[in-house]
């Protein structure tokens, strides 16, 4: 069962938009090979503001999963594509379908 989540949002620096976009379409494969990631979702909000949602069944893939090559490869690239840090807030998922 999916109770754990995380919600994460991301701006793009002002010309960085389409390679934010890119970046986060590129990650879907990496995400795909974490066995414990159940959803893994990157969406748009409006010109410059990505997210990035994901679902697991327990802490420990949480936990892997922000230490895993996306989270790397985002942190990585903060400076260069994002006009601040990333907000990553941990959730509980109280509902799911």
């Amino acid at each position: 069962m999916i109770k754990f989540g995380l919600l994460a949002t991301l701006v793009a620096k002002p010309g960085k938009e389409q390679a934010v976009e890119d970046f986060l379409k590129s990650a879907q494969p990496l995400a795909e090979n974490e066995q414990s990631t159940i959803t893994w979702y990157a969406f748009k909000i409006n010109a410059n503001t990505f997210g990035i949602f994901d679902s697991f069944e327990d802490e420990e893939g949480r936990q892997a999963h922000l230490s895993g090559p996306i989270a790397k490869a985002l942190m990585e690239n903060a400076k260069e594509l994002l006009a601040s840090d990333p907000v990553i807030e941990q959730v509980e998922v109280l509902a799911s379908k």
